[in-house]
């Protein structure tokens, strides 16, 4: 799990008036109450199910379009409060450092670890294909350590997209106006990130 980073505020005063939005919003949730729209269902099924037959513990790893580059071993993580792209990716998409904006806040890892990202960049996401394919401009830190995937879509990617994941099935959905589009994760490339960060230590 990671936290930390700017999604909350990049500054004591920022994360203090996010914390009173949610509080004012969860009282109008109470006092108001809203009429049922008519939604598309995001449903998964089992013939939707790839890759082994038996269960499985496979990471989310899926490949997408980020700023019109193809990127492989993409990590699904909810648990992530921040988007990250690692620094070694960054760099091979030649994007530069004069995009990258400063960030104050650093992120904190599962073991309480403490990294101070490079900067931050927007880029464009590209999940989906045909006419169920969307775009969303999104916020990513740019992190040097080393790790055996090139980018972690976190809650904010997760939201954006209004995302609905499947570890059973190995994919997440989404509503586009098109209907429902959906990534299907990669067992392969999973199964190898596991490996090398086993090796890894």
């Amino acid at each position: 799990m990671i936290t930390g980073g700017p999604s909350g505020g990049d500054s004591h005063h920022a994360r203090k008036s996010q914390i009173r939005e949610a509080y004012d919003a969860s009282l109008k949730e109470v006092i108001e109450v809203e009429a049922m729209e008519d939604t598309t269902l995001i449903q998964f099924g089992r013939a939707e199910q790839s890759g082994p037959r038996t269960s499985h513990n496979d990471a989310l790893v899926i490949t997408a379009v980020l700023a019109n580059y193809e990127v492989g071993r993409i990590f699904i993580d909810s648990g992530s409060s921040a988007n990250i792209l690692f620094g070694e990716a960054y760099d091979q998409m030649q994007l530069g450092d004069v995009s990258l904006k400063k960030v104050n806040t650093p992120l904190y890892g599962f073991a309480g670890e403490v990294v101070h990202p490079r900067g931050m960049i927007s880029l464009p996401l590209t999940l989906g294909a045909g006419t169920t394919l969307k775009t969303c401009m999104l916020k990513f830190l740019v992190v040097d350590v080393p790790f055996v995937s090139n980018v972690i879509l976190g809650r904010p990617t997760l939201t954006a997209f209004q995302v609905v994941i499947s570890i059973y099935h190995m994919k997440i959905k989404f509503l586009t106006p098109g209907g429902v589009g959906e990534v299907q994760g990669d067992h392969l490339q999973s199964k190898k990130c596991y490996v090398e960060a086993v090796r890894k230590g």
